[in-house]
């Protein structure tokens, strides 16, 4: 048990930003990595011992914000999205541009379908191979590769659409 929580200790970090980029706040990617955190230590026999610890770890949080979505639409939460906007980062005040440009990359990650933004984080952001995407998300690779292109393509079109100019490479294809 004691491993287990070495581990996760050491893969808060991203744990966070898989969950910040599910979820574009903070403090809901905290609640979520949180949760996530309770569930896999009070379940830990769940775990095989010699498996990817981030694996796992990805998976409750993606099955967790899945719950929540469903709960939302279920209790039609009304959000504040200007409160949340100015919550996201205390220290915009000091960079304008720097929250100007997380929020504008935040709005289009979301902009996506969960399935779509899952992919974008663990490939372009977390820097898994499609392989390990796959694994994770429990999907075939060919599915991976599919949910990035798409992906990519809506962000391209929209980023484009906006900024006329040279095109925006989003991450180098990995196998």
């Amino acid at each position: 048990m004691s491993d287990v929580r070495e581990e996760l200790v050491a893969l808060l970090p991203r744990l966070r930003r898989f969950a910040h980029g599910l979820t574009g706040q903070r403090e809901d990617a905290d609640d979520l990595v949180q949760s996530a955190c309770e569930r896999a230590l009070s379940r830990s026999e769940l775990w095989t011992p010699g498996t990817r610890l981030d694996s796992w770890m990805y998976r409750i949080i993606q099955n967790l914000w899945y719950d929540r979505l469903r709960g939302r639409r279920v209790r039609a939460e009304v959000v504040d999205e200007e409160l949340l906007d100015q919550q996201a980062d205390e220290q915009a005040h000091h960079l304008p541009e720097r929250r100007q440009a997380v929020a504008e990359v935040s709005r289009r990650l979301q902009a996506l379908r969960p399935e779509h933004r899952e992919v974008v984080m663990l490939v372009c952001v977390e820097e898994h191979s499609y392989k390990e995407a796959a694994d994770i998300l429990q999907i075939p690779v060919g599915t991976v590769m599919s949910r990035l292109a798409r992906a990519r393509l809506q962000l391209q079109e929209e980023w484009n659409t906006v900024a006329p100019g040279p095109r925006v490479q989003l991450s180098e294809d990995r196998p």
